[in-house]
């Protein structure tokens, strides 16, 4: 069985600069979504709540996930107010009851909160998988974002870990659940 993590698809992302693939990453993450589900899996948003005035305050209008979203009312919400989810938050032992075989990671941003999960999940002795289309970041002053994204799928794939990490299209994901 999986778990998927959606981190942060939230309106307040929609401000700054523009993301890259925005539409095309709340797409795959809704076939991702559905796919786990439909395989007894676990769907886990994670939710930034932050500091008041920052567009991403609790009940502002930035707190909340895209409409885009296929969202179910069983599955998980995780608040965080740090990049990391895995920090002060029920993440953890969410996860223990799952027990999932693996831990897919999607969502916003990839510099950040993103590749905070993934080191994380991997601290934590979890097979991790990352649908590399399926999360997204806006341009950085130092570099685009497509080479943002190309750059840490290169780290994520040298990480030192116990299990595995795999960097994969959400498109090699379905096929692989439909074989």
């Amino acid at each position: 069985m999986d778990a998927i993590i959606v981190l942060d698809m939230q309106v307040g992302l929609l401000n700054g600069a523009p993301k890259h693939d925005l539409q095309g990453v709340v797409r795959r993450i809704n076939l991702l979504t559905a796919m786990v589900r439909e395989r007894s899996g676990k769907v886990i948003w994670i939710r930034h709540c932050g500091k008041p005035g920052d567009g991403f305050e609790r009940d502002a209008e930035g707190w909340s996930f895209l409409p885009e979203l296929d969202r179910h009312t069983d599955d998980a919400v995780i608040e965080k107010t740090l990049n990391d989810p895995f920090v002060r938050t029920g993440l953890h032992s969410t996860l223990a009851q799952i027990a999932p075989d693996r831990v897919i990671v999607t969502g916003w941003a990839t510099d950040s909160c993103v590749d905070s999960t993934v080191r994380s999940a991997i601290s934590s002795d979890h097979h991790v998988v990352v649908a590399s289309d399926a999360h997204t970041v806006s341009d950085r002053p130092h570099m685009d974002a497509a080479a943002v994204i190309r750059h840490h799928h290169r780290v994520w794939s040298n990480l030192l870990t116990n299990r595995s990490v795999r960097i994969v299209t959400a498109g090699q994901l379905l096929h692989e659940a439909a074989s």
